[in-house]
C-alpha cells in the first residue's frame, strides 16, 4: 500500500506538466493550421476578402463544434471519456497529412457556400477533435481534486497559440514548403495523440462524473449571457482594430499579427494563476479606453505610429479587462466546459458581427466605435468622483447629455474654429466622462461624446450619401479637392486615382499611369508593336484610369474582383464612359478568371493588382505567371505594377522571370515638377516578354524615354514566390516602416 500511494505521488507530479504540454500542443496546432491552410488555398479559391471571412467564420464554427463536443463527452464516465476521443483521434488521422482536397471551385462558385464546404472537407475533422483539446484536458485534470484549480491551464492555451501565431510566419513559412508544413503539422498532431493517451493514464480507474446539477445549481442564463457578452466584445474588437490599422492608419506588413497576437496574450494574462497584472491592467482600463477609444473617428494617419500603439493598448486593455471579468465569474469545475462553451460562442458571435453582418449594415467602419462603447458598459470600473446621493440620478442624465451637447457644438464649429476652442471642448468633454467613471451608461454617453468631438459628427453626417463605397474589400472613398481641381478615389491611406477635373484634362492618365511611365509607354506603343488591333488585358480597375490608353480597333478587357469598384469606375469617374465604354468586364479573383480565358487571347496584360500596400501573393507565383503566359500570345508582354512602401517586389518578379523563361526590363518613373502638378506620381513597372526582340522594339519606340529603361536582373541568392514556398520577410522595406525612414 505505501508502495501504491509513493508511485501515485510521483505520477501525480508529472501530471501537471504533462496536461500543459498536452494543451499547449493542441493550441499551437490550431493557430498553424489557420494561416498554412489559408496559404495552401490561395491558388485555388482565391484571395477575396469574402472568402476569407467564409473560411474565417468556418474556423470559428469548428471551435465552437469542438467545444460543445468536449462539453457533451464531459458528461460521461471519465474512462468512456478517454475512450471516444482517442478513437476519434485515429479516425480525424484518416485526413492526414493535412492539406486540401482535389475539389476544384466551378466556373461560377459562390464563395459564401462553396469555401466553407471546401474547407469543412479538407480539415473539418483534424481542425475538430484538436480544438477540443483545452476544454476536455482542463476537465480530465480536474478530476484529481488534489491537483487545484484547472482554469489557469487555459493560459497556457494561448500561450500555445500565440507560438503557432508567430512561428508560422517567421519561422516555418519562410523556411518550408508548403508540403513540408504539412507533414511538420502530421507530426505535431502523432505526438498530440501520444500526450492525449499520456493524460488519458492519469484519469483514476474509479473516478466517477457526478452530473453538474448534482454538485452545483448550473449558471442562470443571465449569467451565460454576460460569458458570452464578455467573449464577444473583445474578439470583434480584435478584428476591427486589424482592419482598422490595416486599412485606415499604415498598411504595413504582417501588421495583422500584433492585434491577433495581443489578443491571445490577453488570455494567458486574464487567466494566470498571479491576479496581480491582470487586476492592474483591469483598473487602468476604463482610462485607456477614454484616453484611446475617444479617438476612435479621429484621422490617424497624420501620426499613424502613435495611432497605431494607441488602437493596440486599447485593444489589448479591453481584452484583459473583460477576459478577467471572465476569469472572476467562472462556475465551479462541474460546469467547466458549458463555461467555455459559451466563450466559443461569443467569440464566433464577435467575428461574426465584424466580418459578415457590419459590411452588410454600415458604410463606414463604425462596428470599431460601437464595440469601444460594448467595452465601456461591461468593464469593471471605480467611482471616481462621489456624487450627492439625493441628486445622483439627474446628474446621471445631466452630464452626458450636455457632454454630447457640447461635442456637437465644438465639431461642427458654433462655438468657433480655432484650434484652441476645439481642444477646450474635447477637455471638457473628457473632464465629464471622468466624473462619470463608475457609472456604467453615464460613462459610456460621455464617451461617445469624446468620440464625436474628434470628427465623429461629420463621419455620420456622411452617412448614405455617394462619395463613400463599402464593401467586403474594404471601404473606399471619393472626393472632389477644396479647390475642384480633381477628383480623387483612396481605401484607406492608399491612393487609387485621381481624376483631373479642369477643362480639356479629365481623360489624362494620372497617379501611378502616366504617360512617361511603363505601362504608359507599353500601352501607347501598343499598336505599333501589334498592329491596329491590339488585344489589352487589365488586372485591376480601380478608377478606369488606364482605359484611357485605349486606341480605335483595340479590344479591352479588365479583371476585377469588387462590384463596388465598377460602380465606382463608371458612376463617379468618367474615364471608361469616356475612353472605352465598350470594354469588357469580368468580376471574380483576376487569377481564377484568366485561367479560364482562352490561350493567347492578349498582346498585353497590365498586372496592377501591387498599388496598395497589401499583396495578393497568389498573382505574383511562378504558377501565376504561368497562368499569364498561357492567356498571353508568345510575342506579347506581361506588365507588373510594384509600387509600393514597404515591400520591394522587384527581386521576386526578376526571379520568377528567370525560372520561367521570360526576359525583364524595369522602369522607375519619378515625374518633374509640373507633372506633379498635374497628379502624376512615383510609379514602378516591370515588362516582361518571352521574346527578347518584343521589348527590344518597346525600347526603339519609347523614344527620348527609352534611357529609363532597365534590364532586370534576378538578385543573388534570392529565391522567387511559388504556390509551394513564398514569404515577404526578406523583401520588406525596414528603413520605411518607421518615420524618417529613407
Amino acid at each position: 500500500m505505501h508502495s501504491e500511494a509513493a508511485a501515485g505521488r510521483v505520477n501525480e507530479r508529472y501530471a501537471r506538466p504533462l496536461f500543459l504540454l498536452t494543451i499547449v500542443t493542441g493550441s499551437f496546432l490550431l493557430f498553424l493550421t489557420q494561416p498554412m491552410i489559408a496559404r495552401m488555398a490561395l491558388p485555388r479559391i482565391g484571395g477575396a476578402p469574402s472568402v476569407w471571412n467564409s473560411a474565417m467564420l468556418v474556423y470559428q464554427f469548428l471551435l465552437l463544434a469542438g467545444y460543445a463536443y468536449a462539453h457533451w463527452v464531459a458528461r460521461m464516465k471519465p474512462r468512456r471519456q478517454a475512450g471516444i476521443h482517442i478513437v476519434l483521434f485515429g479516425v480525424a488521422a484518416l485526413w492526414l497529412p493535412i492539406g486540401l482536397t482535389s475539389a476544384v471551385p466551378p466556373a461560377t462558385f459562390e464563395p459564401a457556400i462553396w469555401v466553407p464546404w471546401f474547407l469543412l472537407n479538407s480539415i473539418g475533422p483534424v481542425f475538430f477533435i484538436v480544438s477540443a483539446q483545452a476544454p476536455l484536458m482542463q476537465r480530465w485534470y480536474a478530476l484529481e481534486t488534489s491537483r487545484g484549480d484547472p482554469y489557469p491551464l487555459y493560459a497556457a492555451s494561448n500561450l500555445g497559440s500565440f507560438a503557432g501565431l508567430i512561428s508560422y510566419p517567421l519561422i516555418v513559412e519562410p523556411l518550408m514548403t508548403l508540403q513540408q508544413q504539412s507533414w511538420l503539422w502530421t507530426g505535431i498532431y502523432a505526438a498530440l495523440v501520444l500526450l492525449v493517451i499520456g493524460c488519458a493514464l492519469t484519469v483514476p480507474a474509479d473516478a466517477v462524473e457526478v452530473v453538474p446539477e448534482e454538485q452545483e445549481a448550473p449558471p442562470t442564463i443571465r449569467r451565460t449571457l454576460h460569458w458570452i457578452a464578455l467573449a464577444a466584445v473583445p474578439s470583434g474588437l480584435m478584428l476591427s482594430t486589424t482592419t482598422h490599422l490595416t486599412t485606415d492608419i499604415v498598411a504595413m506588413p504582417l501588421l495583422w499579427v500584433l492585434p491577433l497576437g495581443l489578443y491571445l496574450l490577453s488570455w494567458v494574462i486574464a487567466f494566470a494563476a498571479r491576479r496581480k497584472p491582470a487586476e492592474v491592467i483591469t483598473i487602468g482600463a476604463p482610462l485607456v479606453i477614454l484616453i484611446c477609444g475617444g479617438l476612435a473617428f479621429s484621422d490617424g494617419t497624420r501620426n499613424p505610429f502613435v495611432s497605431a500603439t494607441m488602437g493596440l493598448a486599447l485593444l489589448f486593455a479591453i481584452a484583459v479587462a473583460l477576459h478577467s471579468e471572465m476569469f472572476r465569474l467562472r462556475p465551479a469545475v462541474g460546469h467547466l466546459t458549458r463555461f467555455y462553451l459559451a466563450m466559443s460562442f461569443g467569440g464566433m458571435l464577435g467575428g461574426l458581427f465584424c466580418a459578415i453582418v457590419a459590411p452588410l449594415l454600415f458604410d463606414w467602419a463604425y462596428e470599431h466605435p460601437l464595440l469601444i462603447l460594448g467595452a465601456a458598459l461591461l468593464v469593471p470600473q471605480y467611482i471616481l468622483l462621489p456624487w450627492p446621493s439625493s441628486r445622483a440620478r439627474i446628474i446621471a442624465i445631466v452630464v452626458p447629455l450636455s457632454a454630447l451637447a457640447l461635442s456637437y457644438l465644438t465639431e461642427q464649429g458654433y462655438l468657433g474654429h480655432s484650434p484652441m476652442v476645439t481642444m477646450a471642448g474635447s477637455i471638457v468633454v473628457s473632464l465629464f466622462a471622468l466624473a462619470c467613471l463608475g457609472r456604467r451608461w453615464a460613462f459610456t454617453v460621455s464617451l461617445a461624446a469624446l468620440m464625436l468631438s474628434y470628427g465623429g459628427w461629420s463621419t455620420i453626417a456622411r452617412t448614405g450619401i455617394e462619395d463613400r463605397t463599402r464593401s467586403y474589400f474594404g471601404i473606399y472613398e471619393v472626393y472632389e479637392r477644396p479647390d475642384g481641381s480633381a477628383r480623387v478615389l483612396t481605401h484607406g491611406t492608399t491612393l487609387h486615382g485621381i481624376q483631373n477635373l479642369e477643362p480639356g484634362l479629365e481623360t489624362m492618365p494620372t497617379s501611378y499611369y502616366a504617360r512617361r511611365s511603363g505601362v504608359g509607354l507599353v500601352l501607347d506603343n501598343a499598336n505599333a508593336l501589334f498592329g491596329g488591333t491590339a488585344r489589352i488585358g487589365v488586372i485591376g480597375l480601380g478608377s478606369g484610369t488606364l482605359s484611357c490608353y485605349h486606341q480605335p480597333g483595340q479590344r479591352w478587357t479588365f479583371f476585377e474582383i469588387d462590384p463596388a469598384m465598377v460602380d465606382v469606375a463608371r458612376n463617379r469617374f468618367s474615364f471608361l464612359n469616356r475612353c472605352a465604354p465598350d470594354a469588357r468586364i469580368v468580376l471574380g479573383d483576376a487569377r481564377l478568371s484568366m485561367a479560364r480565358e482562352p490561350a493567347n487571347s492578349f498582346d498585353v496584360l497590365a498586372v496592377d493588382a501591387f498599388s496598395s500596400d497589401s499583396v495578393p501573393m497568389h498573382l505574383l507565383t511562378r504558377e501565376a505567371l504561368r497562368v499569364y503566359g498561357r492567356a498571353v500570345q508568345p510575342n506579347g508582354i506581361v506588365l507588373f505594377h510594384v509600387s509600393n512602401r514597404y515591400l520591394d517586389l522587384k527581386p521576386v518578379v526578376a526571379d520568377i522571370a528567370r525560372r520561367e523563361g521570360w526576359t525583364a526590363w524595369l522602369l522607375q518613373y519619378v515625374p518633374e515638377e509640373d507633372e506633379q502638378a498635374a497628379n502624376l506620381t512615383i510609379s514602378v513597372w516591370i515588362a516582361l516578354s518571352r521574346n527578347p526582340e518584343t521589348l527590344n522594339q518597346l525600347y526603339q519606340l519609347s523614344g527620348a524615354d527609352s534611357i529609363y529603361w532597365e534590364v532586370l536582373e534576378p538578385t543573388r541568392g534570392f529565391s522567387g514566390w511559388s504556390d509551394d514556398h513564398a514569404s515577404i520577410l526578406s523583401i520588406i522595406n525596414y528603413p520605411d516602416l518607421w518615420p524618417g525612414g529613407e
